[in-house]
């Protein structure tokens, strides 16, 4: 979906981002701050901001030069984490995260990006945007930290749904692969299917019958299927996308978020544990900050929502300022690249070659 050409003072020919400002936990001067920041470092960026008008024409009047880069859009309701989103989807038309979508449904910016809601925005994304023909069911691709040279892997599904079947799963490896060439410029990335053992025969038999569909589908698609991997594979570098179904991929996500926190906690106390100790901690202060930054969460924000026409981006609820501002970093970065029109165009490919595959039965010429 491309942004048509927006002559207001947001636009000027810059790449437009719509933002839902009142999505996050903490509120949305957090958000404008992040979009003040993104403004300061990327002059190729105009805004879209949706919520009540005169609370976030009050917070980006505090932001110098911020206002030319901001178009305000009034929406006075909020969708809290709280709200199911089948409520949503019904009485949500006056809500800032409705109103941040709409604006990539009728071109007027490229991405949204929004802090709010997953369930709500997966549900209300689907229903605006629509599923590319041929998606059964849109995924959520998030980025996990690696020893790759792009320094992150992608995993998906991350939690758009719990279910996933055998064609599921090989079109998540179609939108992976079309992802990390767009987001990662991987020429060929390696497709990963997450599975109990690396072994052929283990597993369910949906992953089995995902495997061989992956596999048949590797050459064409341009992409290298490694075969199954184990959850030990997610930060390493033996491949790039790392396939599997919502569930699993959601437990893997906030375990992984729960040791990093856990190590960082541990970490902390050694350092304070005697006189040595942080003595010691002084001397490794700049190791130790080039690991926080490799390893800090909000540098590697935004899980975007795969199958749609229309590319929408999710920040983690609790993002701070970084955070946000790195979510509208990808989401620029995914804009420039042509990201929803490749990934249509995959789809669609892949899509003919299956009915190629497997044609439809003629029916037979009746006798005279």
């Amino acid at each position: 979906m491309t942004a048509r050409r927006d002559h207001s003072k947001a636009g000027a020919g810059r790449t437009i981002i719509s933002i839902d400002a009142m999505g996050g936990d903490q509120g949305p001067a957090t958000v404008v701050a992040g979009i003040a920041y993104s403004a300061s470092k990327n002059p190729d960026i105009g805004f879209i901001v949706h919520g009540p008008k005169e609370e976030l024409e009050r917070l980006i009047a505090k932001r110098r030069g911020l206002a030319e880069r901001c178009e305000i859009r009034h929406a006075p309701e909020v969708v809290t984490m709280n709200d199911k989103p089948s409520h949503v989807v019904r009485h949500g038309r006056d809500t800032s995260m409705w109103s941040a979508l709409e604006s990539v449904r009728m071109g007027e910016a490229t991405v949204c990006v929004s802090c709010g809601n997953t369930g709500a925005l997966m549900l209300m994304s689907v229903l605006r945007l629509r599923k590319l023909p041929g998606i059964y069911r849109p995924a959520i691709a998030v980025m996990w930290p690696s020893k790759n040279p792009q320094k992150h892997n992608i995993m998906l599904d991350g939690g758009a749904d719990i279910r996933a079947d055998a064609k599921d799963l090989m079109q998540y490896a179609l939108m992976g692969a079309s992802y990390a060439r767009n987001g990662f410029g991987l020429e060929r990335p390696r497709i990963g299917l997450l599975n109990v053992g690396t072994e052929e025969h283990k597993g369910r038999a949906e992953l089995k019958e995902a495997y061989d569909l992956i596999a048949a589908n590797a050459r064409i698609a341009d992409f290298d299927f490694v075969g199954f991997v184990e959850g030990r594979d997610l930060p390493s570098t033996k491949c790039d996308v790392i396939v599997t179904d919502g569930f699993t991929g959601n437990v893997a996500l906030k375990t992984g978020e729960g040791i990093a926190k856990l190590i960082a906690d541990l970490l902390r106390e050694a350092f304070a544990y005697s006189f040595l100790s942080r003595l010691a901690s002084v001397l490794a202060y700049t190791s130790l900050a080039r690991l926080k930054k490799r390893i800090d969460p909000r540098r590697a924000n935004g899980g975007v929502f795969l199958g749609l026409n229309g590319t929408v981006v999710k920040s983690h609820g609790a993002a701070d300022s970084m955070g946000v501002s790195s979510a509208i970093k990808l989401a620029f970065e995914l804009a420039q690249s042509g990201f929803s029109e490749r990934l249509a165009a995959r789809v669609a490919s892949a899509a003919l070659l299956d009915q190629d595959a497997h044609p439809e039965p003629q029916p037979e010429a009746e006798s005279e």
